[in-house]
């Protein structure tokens, strides 16, 4: 895999996940019944930072909660996965927004919605996501974007957090 050039630096995409919290805010006319998922794995370190700017912004409490999708995928079969999901709060009647890294052809987005659906009904189901480089197969369309990035299919969009890989940054590459 060769690397093309790097879409993302920290601040950027600190930048980004702001403007995403503070689009949240206006458009949910604040935090009331609020409650961010992140989707495993990168998608849940950045759910968890936007949670923690919505909850410093209205100064109340944000639920969080991490989803694991894996057993929802259609292009994916495991048979002796544990799953990680971690949603210590009911999504009954709440404005649900589910944060990604990247979304592609929208499969790992229709994967959390029936993860979401299956807990219970919320109020509204949102999309968040850092990156949307395209190139759907679902009817889908995330509601806060942080950067579109046209890409071409065969490129490849990798988001790196500190929690998981010491750095900050978004990276495309060519996918040899």
């Amino acid at each position: 895999m060769e690397k093309k050039r790097v879409i993302m630096d920290e601040k950027a995409m600190q930048r980004a996940l702001a403007r995403i919290a503070y689009e949240i805010l206006e458009h949910n006319k604040g935090a009331e019944n609020l409650c961010v998922v992140g989707v495993f794995s990168r998608g849940a370190v950045l759910g968890r930072r936007i949670a923690v700017k919505l909850s410093e912004l209205e100064k109340i409490d944000v639920p969080y909660g991490a989803l694991d999708i894996t057993p929802y995928r259609d292009d994916i079969k495991v048979s002796d996965h544990v799953e990680k999901t971690d949603i210590p709060f009911e999504i009954k009647d709440k404005n649900v927004v589910i944060v990604d890294d990247v979304i592609f052809t929208g499969r790992s987005s229709r994967a959390a919605l029936d993860a979401i659906i299956k807990r219970g009904r919320p109020r509204s189901i949102q999309l968040a996501v850092l990156v949307d480089r395209g190139h759907r197969e679902l009817p889908i369309r995330p509601d806060y974007i942080g950067k579109n990035l046209p890409t071409a299919r065969n490129e490849l969009v990798k988001v790196a957090v500190k929690e998981s890989d010491g750095t900050d940054c978004v990276t495309i590459y060519n996918n040899i």
